[in-house]
């Protein structure tokens, strides 16, 4: 009988109850099957929410409280509706701007770890120079569609450090075109470190570079970030 709970289990791909049915305590069968359902259903929770993780390419971070005490927010715009993903339920975008080393990337990270861990979302970070780079070599290798219908999947789409690199003319075309797919359909995070009038630096075309903005401005909030390098102080306090 055993070796037949293991087969069907097998065959339903109920891997926990295959592996631990005869662990299970009750006094009831209606009890026994719920025990073994709610395992089972946590089990698979847990193999998502890992995959999850695992796909997001999202930095680690040390799982300290954020500061928000140099954080300047718009008018409306709450912790709660950032850290929770409010955002990402009404298809907004969310612009950190900043200086180097203030909180931006780790803001982001939070909001994406949160975002899979509470709500199942799908969340991909790529730095700005690193999502270019994918772009250029699925458009080189003939694979840029399959590529597209992978970002099209996602829910929250995080890109860390515009401004860093100044981009080549199909780079800043490839992004834009990422950037238009999301527009209205998904939330995307942007971290930079310069200001809307400096973004043509990075873009090298005022109309692509106004295209790029007019998408991202709409439906979306800027969160400044105005305290000093976490980073240099660290090192500070270290003597490094």
């Amino acid at each position: 009988m055993e070796a037949l709970i293991k087969e069907y289990s097998k065959r339903l791909k109920l891997s926990w109850v295959r592996q631990h049915f005869h662990e299970v305590e009750a006094t009831t069968n209606e009890e026994y099957l719920l025990k073994i359902l709610e395992s089972e259903i946590q089990q698979r929770e847990a193999r998502k929410i890992n995959l999850l993780f695992k796909q997001s390419s999202l930095p680690r971070i040390t799982g300290k409280p954020f500061e928000w005490g140099h954080i300047q927010m718009g008018q409306g715009l709450t912790q709660d509706h950032i850290l929770h993903g409010g955002f990402i339920e009404e298809k907004e975008n969310l612009i950190f701007y900043g200086g180097v080393g203030t909180g931006k990337t780790y803001l982001s990270t939070l909001i994406g770890l949160n975002a899979i861990q509470q709500q199942g979302k799908k969340i991909k970070f790529f730095t700005v120079a690193g999502l270019v780079n994918r772009l250029l070599d699925a458009h080189e290798t003939g694979s840029l569609s399959r590529f597209f219908n992978h970002i099209e999947k996602l829910d929250l789409l995080i890109l860390d450090e515009l401004g860093y690199i100044p981009l080549h003319k199909q780079g800043a075309e490839l992004l834009f075109q990422i950037i238009s797919m999301c527009y209205e359909r998904k939330s995307i995070i942007i971290t930079t470190n310069l200001q809307f009038g400096q973004w043509n630096h990075i873009f090298g075309d005022p109309i692509l570079t106004e295209a790029v903005i007019d998408r991202l401005i709409h439906h979306s909030h800027l969160i400044v970030f105005n305290g000093e390098s976490h980073r240099y102080k660290e090192s500070l306090l270290h003597g490094k």
